[in-house]
């Protein structure tokens, strides 16, 4: 039987070892991927760009500074540099992907990880995101390669950060998970654009020891465009490294197992001479990282998803919940740990900006419920949360605010965590003057988890990408197109990928 993964190991020099595994991932030499995880791939990809179209389209600030920041920086020649989302002008690599994955994650709505993969025994559980895809996206568009390699570099960006994520937590020693996403950038980005496996080494230990982001990002009482933009800055460093070495500066080997960085410092191995993990990395077949990551069927934290859930199966099932103009008198959510400090903690009770009232877990199911109220609806694609869902005239609604005052939300304890992060265990117990207390019993795998209802969820995801980017184009249908079955899209049409209209919002 074919080897369909490989391991780099804690006693190797793993930023060496990456950077060959990314060059020999591009270059075929590995069995190739199942055809079913490129058309889950494209389901992710499309849904990304649905997200960054929609948050240019209604002028999103982050995205539109970093936009700008990257029309600035023109390339003339023709057939280098690559563009941005809704233009044909080309720009430095790095600054194109500094504005493009900026876009793609300013709503906060594209794919999610957990880092969790019992099979391996790996499970540190990192958080994580596939903001990165523009990155591949570039290096085609900067060497004139194809959709095939285009969806090669996507896939193994989600592939080595995914597994980054299942044997080393960045969150418990508060750096942002972002980092993971940066370096799989940087190493697949220059496999994709002819570097070697010594110059990725360097690019990597520059980036490990001048540029880890910690996760001040996103810590505050409101939120800032650092948080959505972070992945963008991380990554744009990542790319400056590679080409910094590339010319042939040469920055810290071995980064892995130098004892002054970050992954020493913050979990010194028990041997010397040792990085603090093992890496395997899946290189062919179909159990690739990528097939375990969750789709958000809205904008939300991806923690609230159980009880958006569970709100939802109980209107379904109380059909009377809502109606005569009553909401219910008490509710209580029970949540484990991490969600429970994340998205539920006191500095989450008043947002004042869309990016802390996505994440706040009071507001998320007060505003759904309001929702329902105002249009009756009990289904996942009537009650999608929307960027509509987060202006700032919803955010003050009197309605929501009054509602989040009887939201009450506790930790479930042991019984609950230690369900996560196989499964987001939530639960939802309401009192209503009328109906008395309903309960939604345990919910693990809300639609869009990894092991959810697939079918199920793929329709929903449906009605998502094309709200939102009926939110950015004129015609969606036509833009959307472009994005399927991408690994058989020529070179020419990898370099007008990004090339359509958006709307003026």
């Amino acid at each position: 039987m074919t080897t369909q993964s490989v391991t780099l190991g804690r006693s190797s020099n793993q930023a060496r070892a990456l950077g060959e595994f990314a060059i020999d991932f591009m270059a075929g030499k590995f069995p190739p991927p199942k055809a079913s995880v490129f058309e889950r791939l494209d389901l992710f990809h499309l849904d990304s760009v649905c997200c960054a179209v929609s948050a240019l389209a209604m002028k999103t600030n982050a995205p539109t500074v970093l936009k700008k920041e990257a029309l600035s920086y023109p390339i003339q020649e023709k057939g280098t540099g690559a563009t941005c989302f809704g233009s044909t002008q080309r720009v430095s690599p790095e600054k194109a992907i500094l504005a493009n994955c900026a876009a793609v994650r300013e709503w906060d709505s594209n794919g999610t990880n957990f880092g969790f993969n019992p099979d391996q025994n790996a499970t540190a559980g990192e958080f994580g995101h596939n903001d990165f895809y523009p990155v591949a996206i570039a290096a085609a568009q900067a060497k004139g390669l194809d959709g095939f390699h285009a969806s090669l570099g996507m896939l193994l960006i989600d592939e080595i950060r995914g597994r980054l994520a299942e044997v080393f937590s960045l969150k418990d020693k508060k750096i942002d998970h972002v980092l993971h996403g940066a370096i799989a950038s940087t190493a697949v980005y220059g496999a994709m654009t002819g570097a070697d496996a010594r110059q990725i080494e360097s690019a990597l230990g520059l980036l490990i020891a001048h540029y880890v982001p910690y996760r001040a990002i996103r810590s505050g009482k409101q939120l800032s465009d650092s948080k959505g933009a972070s992945a963008a800055i991380s990554t744009e460093m990542g790319i400056v490294s590679l080409h910094r070495a590339a010319r042939g500066f040469a920055g810290p080997a071995d980064i892995f197992r130098n004892r002054q960085a970050i992954f020493c410092l913050a979990n010194p191995p028990d041997a010397e001479n040792e990085s603090p993990f093992d890496l395997t990395l899946t290189c062919g077949g179909e159990k690739f990282a990528l097939l375990d990551m969750h789709f958000k069927l809205g904008l939300y934290e991806h923690q609230s998803a159980g009880a958006i859930q569970a709100v939802i199966e109980l209107l379904q099932k109380y059909p009377k919940l809502l109606t005569d103009g009553r909401f219910p008198d008490h509710i209580e959510i029970t949540i484990y740990e991490p969600a429970f400090s994340i998205i539920c903690d006191p500095a989450k009770k008043n947002p004042q900006t869309r990016q802390t009232a996505d994440h706040s877990m009071l507001f998320i199911i007060a505003s759904l419920l309001e929702k329902a109220y105002r249009s009756q609806a009990t289904s996942w694609e009537d009650l999608m949360l929307l960027p509509a869902d987060y202006t700032m005239d919803q955010i003050n609604n009197p309605t929501i605010r009054s509602l989040m005052d009887k939201i009450h939300v506790r930790h479930g304890g042991s019984s609950f965590d230690r369900k996560y992060p196989k499964g987001i265990p939530t639960s939802i117990r309401l009192r209503h003057n009328d109906l008395g207390t309903l309960e939604s019993g345990l919910i693990m795998y809300p639609l869009g988890h990894s092991r959810s209802n697939f079918s199920a969820t793929k329709e929903i995801l449906h009605v998502k990408m094309h709200q939102l980017a009926s939110l950015g184009v004129e015609q969606p249908h036509a833009m959307m197109s472009r994005f399927t079955d991408l690994r058989n899209a020529s070179a020419q049409e990898i370099q007008a990928l990004y090339s359509f209209d958006i709307l003026d919002g």
